[in-house]
């Protein structure tokens, strides 16, 4: 399977992967490894990996070559792994662009256990997350032609091992569990990204946080209300309604009640992920002037929008997807700062991760579902 080389990556080692993730610049402690030689000894010649291989299949776990890392790559001993929507669409063959076979997963916490000749052997033994953005590109307001998400076309973070560029890669916050760090980039950057960059969030604003249950929502609730917004969220479950009040959420509705945004405040930023026939409700809540983010729609696109609400209002729509490397080490400082925690809802070994992607279409959770690679 094709790697992706130095062309066109706009968060590539000439900017020196140090400067670009702050995060990265602190004062690592020392590795309980010996980094002598780019490799960590003891490494195996085979690693187990959960590989898509057809279409509308679960996931088969299958023994693959180890990746041998490129000039300006890492390879990491993964810790824990963590799913994302994307993932069940992928398996349900709804995703552009699919290749098969494929290692799925795009979130990941480890070890640096390989380093290419490009890369300082310093990262050899540090533990670290992985920002699955790659190629990016130059801009800081769009991802360019060729971004691409970790976990296909390149193989992701479903095995015991995976080679990413080298700066995409950051030093794991000490407050965080490897289940929490690696439920953190996707779904974090995203969030991030969303709330703060595209929506402009600012303290004592309300906020609707729409769908939540999923990663995406959850820490956007965390980011809002750290940050000091009033924030409400809406669902179709009271119990997860319930319990982002108990995380700081101001109230919550549920949107499969009739006339459910009657009930709510005027928002002056709704984030959502859905949109779908319900979209019009949201900018029935929106405040003149106020602002809605999409970041996803999970429930398909609205069959009409009212237009006259959109002008009337001088309402803004925005999109927003992934997010920068400015946006993911901005996120990460926010997490440190914060000591912010994503919610791990449950997690699986690696050998039952069909399982875990097959219930995440059905989209019972409430935070993260990560999937353990090392006991």
């Amino acid at each position: 399977m094709q790697k992706p080389t130095n062309e066109g990556i706009g968060i590539g080692i000439e900017y020196s992967f140090l400067k670009m993730l702050t995060p990265c610049r602190m004062k690592w402690p020392e590795p309980a490894f010996d980094i002598a030689s780019h490799t960590l000894p003891g490494l195996n010649c085979g690693m187990k990996a959960a590989q898509l291989v057809e279409i509308r299949r679960p996931v088969q776990i299958s023994d693959i070559p180890e990746p041998e890392p490129r000039e300006d790559e890492a390879v990491i001993q993964l810790n824990a792994a963590a799913l994302n929507r994307r993932d069940y669409w992928i398996t349900q063959g709804m995703y552009p662009g699919i290749t098969l076979p494929c290692v799925l997963g795009s979130d990941g916490c480890g070890v640096v256990s390989a380093t290419g000749n490009a890369v300082s052997k310093d990262w050899i033994g540090r533990e670290v997350i992985i920002n699955p953005g790659i190629n990016w590109g130059q801009s800081d307001i769009h991802q360019s032609d060729e971004f691409r998400i970790l976990g296909m076309p390149d193989d992701g973070t479903l095995a015991e091992r995976v080679a990413v560029p080298a700066g995409l890669i950051c030093r794991k916050p000490a407050h965080l569990s490897a289940e929490e760090a690696a439920a953190l980039p996707l779904a974090g950057v995203t969030a991030y990204r969303a709330l703060f960059t595209q929506g402009q969030f600012r303290p004592g604003q309300k906020v609707l946080i729409s769908g939540i249950g999923g990663g995406v929502a959850t820490l956007a609730l965390q980011f809002a209300v750290a940050a000091g917004g009033e924030v409400y969220v809406s669902s179709s479950s009271s119990e997860k309604t319930g319990k982002a009040i108990a995380m700081g959420a101001t109230g919550g509705f549920l949107y499969t009640g009739d006339h459910w945004q009657k009930k709510a405040p005027a928002m002056d930023l709704i984030i959502d992920g859905a949109g779908g026939p319900g979209y019009n409700q949201l900018l029935s809540l929106i405040s003149p002037g106020g602002t809605i983010v999409n970041y996803g729609a999970t429930a398909g696109p609205p069959s009409q929008v009212d237009f006259f609400k959109l002008f009337w209002k001088q309402a803004r729509l925005i999109g927003s997807t992934m997010g920068s490397p400015m946006d993911f080490s901005a996120m990460m400082e926010f997490v440190e700062k914060h000591q912010i925690r994503p919610v791990v809802d449950r997690v699986y070994p690696l050998d039952q991760a069909g399982e875990a992607i097959e219930r995440m279409g059905r989209a019972p959770q409430f935070g993260k579902t990560v999937v353990k690679i090392r006991p």
